[in-house]
């Protein structure tokens, strides 16, 4: 069993993805959020596209499931129901989109997303315009399309949501009610179109346990030592590198 699970990871490629889903963790418990952001270009390089998209998605899957008692009080569903009917509807597209597209090019693709969220992040930008039905089902489409090919659909979501007025509480609510709407949908659909295989929830499962103890320091370490804006500008900081090493990667080799 444990050659099988190393076998895996493909030997040394065990320890970075353990590294890499330990600082992901950190980030999730002191800033809460870009632990996939962080995972996925890293995980496309190590195991594949495709099975980087069902590994970190399972990874989050279980977060959300965990997280998602606490927070439905506080969901806006007469905005996440169109938004998550729209990003399962275009997951297909994504899904055909990770099946044709090389790795090196979804590296790319991933890579920038992560860059463009940071620097929209640092500058202060905001969604301005309504939040119509029209505007709540194309972030959808666009998030999920995204999440089908590159495990990255937030960008837009969160841009989106921390656009308007919402209390704290409603803002995560919404994030991970969306999450968990919409996660296990596109799994079934990444393994039943035979794109990604089984190993990739094997790894999932492996590597869950080391996001957990990521997730429990991160909180327990750092929260209370500093302001949030630093945590916050810690996590930014590093998804920026990572998003630049994964375009740096691409283009370099």
């Amino acid at each position: 069993m444990v050659s099988y699970i190393v076998s895996l990871f493909a030997g040394v490629g065990l320890w970075t993805a353990i590294g890499v889903t330990l600082v992901a963790g950190l980030m999730r418990g002191f800033a809460g959020f870009g632990s996939a952001m962080l995972m996925a270009p890293i995980f496309a390089i190590l195991f594949g596209s495709a099975d980087m998209v069902v590994t970190v998605v399972a990874i989050e899957l279980v977060v959300s499931l965990q997280l998602f008692p606490q927070v439905r009080q506080h969901a806006d569903w007469k905005v996440l129901t169109p938004m998550s009917i729209a990003a399962c509807a275009a997951m297909p597209l994504g899904v055909w989109l990770l099946a044709s597209v090389d790795k090196n090019t979804i590296v790319t693709a991933v890579s920038a997303v992560i860059v463009a969220f940071v620097v929209l992040m640092w500058t202060g930008w905001k969604y301005t315009g309504r939040r119509s039905t029209a505007a709540t089902v194309a972030v959808g489409a666009v998030s999920g399309a995204m999440m089908a090919t590159t495990s990255v659909g937030g960008p837009p979501v969160l841009l989106y949501l921390l656009s308007g007025n919402d209390p704290p509480q409603v803002n995560r609510a919404n994030i991970v009610t969306y999450y968990f709407l919409t996660q296990f949908l596109l799994i079934v659909i990444v393994l039943a179109t035979g794109v990604a295989g089984v190993d990739a929830l094997i790894r999932a499962v492996v590597l869950f346990p080391v996001m957990v103890l990521g997730a429990w320091v991160g909180g327990r370490a750092f929260h209370g030592l500093a302001s949030e804006r630093l945590y916050r500008n810690v996590a930014l900081t590093i998804l920026f590198a990572t998003g630049l090493f994964g375009l740096l990667r691409s283009w370099l080799f």
